[in-house]
């Protein structure tokens, strides 16, 4: 316990000296995004995420205080070649049906299927593969991401240490440690993202985190688990499939309630509110102490907010806002 807490301390410092080196480097570089009102957001933060989780967790593994266990050292060893590839994609623009590739054969190297099955092998890389791509869509808006991927490894986190994986539960608390580091610089204005590198890894470890704790599960106990943890992304997901499919305009959650008249700081609190509910659900219905129906609550709820958002009209009075704001 007192080795989490000061790996995770270390994480979180490193994460925060590294983001604001790393976002200068990006600025030089020219590796940027733009955001709302088309600012100019350096993209090197999920480097310093990456770096500062992988250090710490090897250094627990190499001494022998956090062993992570082959199957997590995998896990983390797959994580940092997607986050090698989302750097790549960062600076050269890589096609998003590369991403999703790289990212279905990183999963497929880490589902146990000795504990899945084929089918079940096969149904966790296509869950693992929604999930990262959906967790990178959350990058767009400034401390979004960020701040649901510290509630959701906390929430996986919760799951290990229910089943006594202790070398996973330690890798996630780094990882919201480090994530909590960055999002000291990427609350709303942000000064830097975390673009394809982190949000892929971030993303990825969570999810493949995620079917490792439930691995050996039945199939639809896992799957209400698994889906009450990741319900926020889902619904983000799903409103940008709808949105596309429908051709009306901005499809992020975010950009939906901005449109509203919600702040960024607004946007945040709702969200993360909204992901905490849905991972709580996931924590209490893995423990047992709560019917695997209390997913289906989960999912009505996501599914009321997308048609909802979908809908949705700006008042007169956001949309006045909005024009002051872009001038």
């Amino acid at each position: 316990m007192l080795y989490g807490i000061a790996a995770a301390t270390t994480a979180l410092l490193l994460a925060t000296v590294l983001t604001a080196l790393l976002r200068t480097a990006a600025l030089r570089l020219g590796v940027v995004d733009r955001r709302w009102q088309h600012r100019k957001v350096p993209l090197f933060g999920g480097v310093a995420v990456v770096l500062a989780t992988c250090l710490v967790a090897v250094v627990g593994d190499r001494t022998g205080v956090a062993p992570l266990g082959s199957g997590v050292g995998g896990l983390l060893v797959a994580g940092a070649v997607l986050a090698a590839l989302g750097l790549f994609a960062d600076v050269r623009r890589v096609k998003a049906r590369a991403l999703v590739a790289g990212t279905a054969v990183a999963a497929a190297c880490v589902v146990p299927y000795a504990q899945t099955g084929v089918a079940g092998g096969f149904l966790a890389v296509c869950w693992i593969v929604l999930v990262t791509v959906g967790f990178r869509a959350l990058d767009h808006a400034d401390g979004l991401a960020g701040a649901v991927g510290v509630v959701t490894a906390f929430g996986a986190g919760a799951c290990a240490a229910a089943e006594v994986m202790d070398g996973l539960a330690v890798l996630l608390s780094v990882l919201a440690a480090a994530l909590t580091g960055f999002l000291m610089h990427n609350w709303p204005p942000a000064r830097v993202g975390l673009g394809s590198c982190g949000s892929l890894f971030a993303g990825f470890v969570l999810a493949s985190a995620a079917v490792e704790t439930r691995a050996g599960y039945g199939l639809g106990s896992s799957a209400a688990v698994l889906f009450a943890l990741t319900a926020l992304i889902a619904a983000e997901v799903l409103l940008v499939a709808l949105t596309r499919r429908s051709g009306s305009g901005t499809g992020h959650l975010a950009h939906r309630l901005r449109r509203l008249g919600l702040t960024p700081q607004g946007v945040i609190v709702v969200l993360g509110a909204g992901a905490f509910c849905g991972v709580l659900v996931g924590v209490l219905v893995h423990l047992g102490w709560l019917a695997e129906s209390g997913a289906l609550w989960v999912a009505a709820g996501a599914l009321i907010v997308v048609l909802a958002l979908l809908r949705a009209k700006p008042s007169a009075q956001a949309r006045a806002r909005l024009r002051v704001r872009n001038g």
